[in-house]
């Protein structure tokens, strides 16, 4: 779910299909990719005027987002007043370590940690002359509290009983927990009084 992106993948040759592989990135690099991306993005939000956002970005990017095509993209993160301004100073966690795509895109996402809403990213960049670009990018709020999983199904019903042959001894219930029916002592001498 991309929040923007250009129009057009970069061009590749055709090949059989490949698989994603780790990016030869340190951590400063991969903070600057991050960071720089996201401020601008709330500079955007800030301001209303994404074209330092735009102008940041891959070639693809800007041929498909106008700026005022931008500023209808994060409308909504404008008016819920989306404060991004934590992303200088906290380490983000990433969910997706960095890698090349096929199509040659960088491509990871994590979150930033914080309270009482965590900020969610992913992050495509594009290579243009020797430097990542971003190319698509994808932001939201999240809760920053952990989340139990939801309870699994409740199991099926057993088959119904089969006819009870004499030598079965009855079940009965008692709060909730299956136990055996008392038995008899059996009759006999060492039972008498």
């Amino acid at each position: 779910m991309w929040s923007i992106g250009a129009g057009a993948q970069p061009k590749q040759a055709p090949a059989a299909p490949a698989e994603a592989k780790p990016a030869q990135i340190d951590r400063n690099g991969v903070l600057i990719l991050i960071r720089t991306t996201l401020l601008a993005l709330h500079q955007g939000n800030e301001t209303g005027n994404y074209t330092v956002l735009r102008d940041l970005s891959a070639p693809g990017f800007r041929d498909a987002n106008t700026a005022a095509r931008l500023g209808e993209i994060f409308a909504s993160q404008r008016a819920q007043k989306l404060d991004l301004s934590g992303v200088a100073v906290l380490d983000p966690q990433l969910t997706l370590l960095p890698q090349i795509e096929p199509n040659g895109l960088l491509h990871m996402s994590g979150f930033f940690p914080s309270v009482p809403s965590q900020v969610n990213f992913e992050l495509l960049f594009a290579p243009v002359d020797g430097r990542w670009k971003p190319f698509g990018l994808a932001v939201n709020l999240g809760s920053s509290t952990p989340t139990a999983p939801s309870p699994p199904p409740a199991p099926a019903a057993p088959p119904a009983a089969a006819a009870r042959t004499p030598e079965a001894k009855p079940a009965t219930k008692s709060n909730g927990l299956q136990s055996k029916a008392p038995t008899a002592k059996p009759a006999g001498p060492a039972n008498q009084p």
